[in-house]
């Protein structure tokens, strides 16, 4: 997957939130419940404090009809493309 240099990609909260959570009506609570996690797992995530974890993609897809794969790849994406700013600004 390739991302564009000048934006960072799109965190997978950000993702689950606005494509998929908003749209079908659910809440964090009720996806969490859904899930059999934690609230505060969907809620860090959303936020961006959270990455997803492998375990977190299989319980993601199976709610919302997609794959694991999905998730991370927006995941893979998001630490590389954080892990080169973080090197820049040390420079």
């Amino acid at each position: 997957m390739t991302q564009p240099g000048h934006r960072p990609p799109t965190h997978a909260g950000e993702m689950l939130l606005e494509e998929f959570l908003r749209p079908r009506g659910l809440t964090q609570a009720e996806a969490a419940h859904r899930m059999g996690i934690p609230a505060n797992r969907i809620n860090e995530l959303i936020k961006g404090r959270r990455g997803v974890t492998a375990a977190t993609a299989l319980k993601l897809s199976g709610l919302l009809d997609t794959t694991p794969e999905f998730w991370m790849n927006l995941q893979s994406a998001w630490e590389p493309w954080h892990a080169r700013q973080d090197g820049r600004r040390a420079s």
